[in-house]
């Protein structure tokens, strides 16, 4: 019996800008049982090209056939694996915290201690940007768990490679389908 691994991945997939490539590249995962854990998905230096920040755990070999399978897309332009020390990895957080006169002092000293900030405030709470890794992030919300926390939202990461190298190079050519 083969020992399998579960590992987590951080693929950057550039794809052409086009409608219905978020649903293609999706499916792939979903049609092999793939949970993806985080999706971004943005417009990059080049018009015409989006890249796609995917966050997947899974055993060590199927994701070798993901990407084979992603790289036959016909809008799909290039596939890098992100490893965590040779890329920068982000994600960004907004959280709504109760915050009353008693607490709010407390509240704001912990936003500073994460080098977050305040973007909105009412009279019994506090919204608060916060941009890092997930652990950070993780480690924010659970410091701010015993103030309660009225609302949440998290996005998916977003990670480019360190150095002076680029996915993209110059302008990207677009493959001919089928190649």
């Amino acid at each position: 019996m083969a020992d399998t691994r579960t590992t987590r991945h951080t693929l950057s997939v550039l794809v052409e800008n086009k409608p219905g490539v978020l649903a293609r590249v999706s499916a792939l995962f979903s049609r092999r049982g793939f949970n993806i854990e985080s999706l971004a998905v943005g417009p990059t230096e080049h018009a015409t090209v989006s890249r796609m920040t995917i966050v997947v755990t899974v055993e060590d070999l199927p994701l070798e056939q993901v990407t084979k399978q992603l790289n036959k897309l016909v809008n799909v332009l290039k596939i890098v694996e992100l490893e965590p020390a040779a890329s920068v990895q982000r994600e960004l957080l907004l959280v709504k915290v109760k915050a009353d006169l008693t607490t709010r002092s407390h509240v704001l000293e912990t936003v500073q201690l994460f080098r977050a900030k305040v973007v909105d405030v009412a009279s019994d709470a506090v919204t608060v940007e916060a941009t890092g890794t997930k652990d950070k992030l993780d480690a924010l919300v659970r410091v701010l768990e015993p103030f309660g926390i009225r609302e949440l939202v998290q996005s998916g990461m977003v990670a480019v490679g360190r150095g002076s190298r680029s996915m993209t190079g110059s302008e990207p050519r677009l493959r001919a389908v089928g190649s």
